[in-house]
């Protein structure tokens, strides 16, 4: 006889996902209230504790803060093998690297697949709105998927993106039902004007794109975090070493995205690693709660009144 589950229990799990949004909107709304009667930096650290140490992209959760991309490596077996050491969940891909068929572009392909990764295609290269929107499109007929890494240049020597443009094609995506993840400077204005286009995701640079310089604008970053903490903030383009990953998410950034730091290394497996443990140590020194710097010494040991020596009975 055909089996027909239980009518209770069929019911009982088509009322978990209802259960479930309610209870989030009530903690949303008392995250809300808080933040009213607490200070920034002590809202958006009970917000980290409250949706534990999980990262979380456009309602997806992910255990790796690290993104990493998949370029300018010098070999496929190494380029695996940097990403599996790195540990990260998502692998920026290039549309028109994957676009470009034939026998190279499925072999690059089925080596992302075998990773088991989450792909992010991206808008590398585009100089215009236009484009931008139909690489987009492309992409998301060629993955399968609504996320896409915004990028529009301004300027071919420094890979500075158009914000003006990146505002527009965002605006147009987003519309169009694609989630997006915005490469912009910086600047907290055109950070605003992404959030405002529905960008919950956003991604400032640390320096120039493959600079290796690391973050050269430390308090304008350090704004953009205080000043959005409920937007889920990357630092993408610029990082050379783990401990500029390290720094930024001390800051308290959500994660970092990298690509030439780790595949341009004299052992890119090893450097993907050291990257993971940086991104790791970086996380913890945040949610441990890092002192404050100071202008002025502040002793470590007594150096007024008795000795702790001579209190010992």
């Amino acid at each position: 006889m055909p089996h027909h589950p239980h009518p209770s229990r069929s019911n009982e799990r088509a009322t978990l996902p209802r259960k479930r949004e309610r209870e989030d909107k009530r903690e949303v709304c008392s995250l809300s209230r808080l933040r009213g009667r607490v200070g920034v930096g002590v809202y958006r650290r009970i917000r980290f504790l409250w949706n534990d140490t999980m990262l979380n992209f456009y309602g997806k959760p992910f255990s790796s803060r690290l993104l990493i991309g998949s370029a300018l490596y010098p070999s496929p077996a190494i380029m695996q093998g940097a990403i599996r050491a790195s540990g990260a969940n998502i692998v920026t891909v290039s549309l028109r690297r994957e676009a470009a068929g034939g026998k190279t572009g499925d072999a690059f392909w089925s080596l992302i697949r075998e990773l088991d990764v989450t792909v992010l295609p991206n808008t590398a290269g585009c100089r215009s709105v236009r484009e931008a929107v139909t690489t987009a499109k492309l992409a998301r007929e060629l993955f399968s998927t609504p996320w896409i890494k915004l990028e529009v240049i301004a300027d071919n020597d420094t890979l500075q993106p158009d914000v003006v443009g990146l505002v527009e094609a965002a605006a147009i995506l987003i519309k169009d039902g694609f989630e997006v993840f915005p490469y912009c400077t910086e600047d907290l204005g055109v950070a605003m004007r992404l959030v405002d286009a529905g960008c919950k995701v956003v991604m400032p640079w640390a320096a120039p794109i493959g600079s290796a310089k690391g973050i050269i604008n430390r308090d304008a970053l350090k704004l953009l975090r205080d000043r959005l903490p409920d937007i889920t903030l990357v630092v993408d383009a610029g990082l050379g070493a783990p401990s500029h990953a390290a720094h930024a998410l001390e800051l308290g950034y959500d994660a970092v995205l990298l690509n030439t730091a780790i595949a341009k290394a004299t052992d890119p497996i090893a450097m993907a690693n050291a990257f993971r443990l940086a991104v790791e140590s970086g996380r913890t020194a945040f949610e441990a709660g890092l002192m404050e710097a100071r202008d002025f010494a502040s002793p470590s040991t007594p150096v007024i009144g008795t000795p702790f020596w001579h209190a010992v009975s």
